[in-house]
C-alpha cells in the first residue's frame, strides 16, 4: 500500500515537472560531477579557515590559505561560494574616541620617522599609540607598540585611564621582552603622555631615540592605527564586553595567540608575525 502510494506521488510530481519518470530515477541514481565534488571540497575548506579565523578572514586571506593547499581557484569565485555559504568577514563601525591630548608645555620631539615605514631589521623602530576599549563595566584604554618591521605587537598594557604609568608599563614590557640595541627609533604622537618627562627620561634609559607625527597629522602614525582598527574591527566591534575582565582576557587571547602568532599579513609574505621574526632568529643562528 505504501509503495503504490509512493509510485502515485512520483508520477504526480514527474507530471508536474514535465519529466518521465525512468527520466527522474535516473537522475536520483547519478554520482555527482566532479566539478560538484570539487566545489564542495573548496567550499568545506573555505568553512574551515572562516571558523579558523574566527570569523575575521575574508575571500583575500581564504584564497591564499586554499592556493597554499593545491587548491587553484579565485579570490571572485571565494568570494561567490562565501555569499553562498552566508560566510562574511567582520566589518568595522566609524567610531572614533580621541586619545590625544597634544594640549600641553612638554617638550615635543621631531619627526624624524617621516613615515618611512619600510623597516629591514627588527627592534629599529617602534610605533606607539593608546586607543579606547568600550566596556560595560567602565572606560578602558589600550597602549601598544608596535615593531615596524615584523609588524609584531611587542608591549601593550590596558588600563582604566589614559595616563603616563599605562604607556609607560607597555614601553616596560616591551623592552624586557625584546631588549632592543641602542638608537631604536621610537615614534609616537604628541600626546601629553609619552610627552612627558618620564617617559623621556625612561626612553632616555633604554638609549632611544625620539620621535613624534606633526601637529593634526594621523598619517604619521598610521600603522599602530592600523593595527588598532584592525584590532576594532576583527575583535571589539563583534563583542560586548560586559567586565573590564571580560575585555582583558579576550585584548590578550586576540594579541598574544591570534594576532602575534596566527594572523597572516601580505605585507609578510603571508606569514603572521611570529613566523616573520623567526625567520630573523633563524638567520642569525645560521
Amino acid at each position: 500500500m505504501e509503495n503504490h502510494r509512493s509510485e502515485f506521488r512520483v508520477e504526480k510530481m514527474c507530471k508536474a515537472l514535465g519529466v518521465s519518470r525512468s527520466g527522474f530515477y535516473k537522475w536520483l541514481q547519478a554520482e555527482p560531477s566532479q566539478q560538484a565534488l570539487q566545489k564542495a571540497k573548496v567550499m568545506e575548506r573555505i568553512s574551515y579557515h572562516f571558523s579558523d579565523s574566527v570569523g575575521r578572514y575574508g575571500s583575500p586571506k581564504i584564497t591564499y590559505l586554499l592556493h597554499v593547499e593545491g587548491f587553484r581557484t579565485t579570490e571572485r569565485t571565494v568570494s561567490n561560494y562565501m555569499q553562498e555559504m552566508g560566510l562574511r568577514s567582520c566589518v568595522a563601525r566609524k567610531f572614533r574616541v580621541q586619545t590625544t591630548d597634544s594640549n600641553h608645555e612638554n617638550p615635543v620631539a621631531p619627526n624624524i620617522l617621516n613615515q618611512q615605514f619600510t623597516v629591514h631589521q627588527p627592534n629599529q623602530v617602534w610605533v606607539a599609540d593608546i586607543t579606547y576599549i568600550a566596556c560595560r563595566e567602565g572606560r578602558l584604554y589600550l597602549a601598544s607598540l608596535l615593531d615596524l618591521c615584523t609588524r609584531e605587537i611587542v608591549g601593550y598594557r590596558l588600563g582604566d585611564r589614559m595616563t603616563t604609568d599605562l604607556v609607560l608599563g607597555a614601553l616596560e614590557d616591551a623592552y624586557a621582552k625584546k631588549k632592543p640595541p641602542e638608537g631604536l627609533l621610537h615614534h609616537s604622537d604628541r600626546g601629553s603622555q609619552y610627552a612627558s618627562e618620564d617617559y623621556r627620561k625612561k626612553l632616555e634609559s633604554y638609549h632611544m631615540r625620539a620621535s613624534m607625527s606633526r601637529r593634526g597629522n594621523c598619517y604619521d602614525n598610521a600603522c599602530i592605527e592600523s593595527f588598532h582598527s584592525l584590532l576594532k574591527k576583527e575583535l571589539i566591534y563583534c563583542k560586548r564586553f560586559r567586565t573590564k575582565e571580560q575585555a582583558r582576557q579576550e585584548i590578550f587571547e586576540y594579541i598574544e595567540l591570534f594576532y602575534n602568532r596566527k594572523r597572516i599579513h601580505s605585507a609578510l609574505g603571508y606569514l603572521s608575525p611570529a613566523q616573520f621574526s623567526e625567520q630573523f632568529s633563524n638567520h642569525k643562528a645560521s
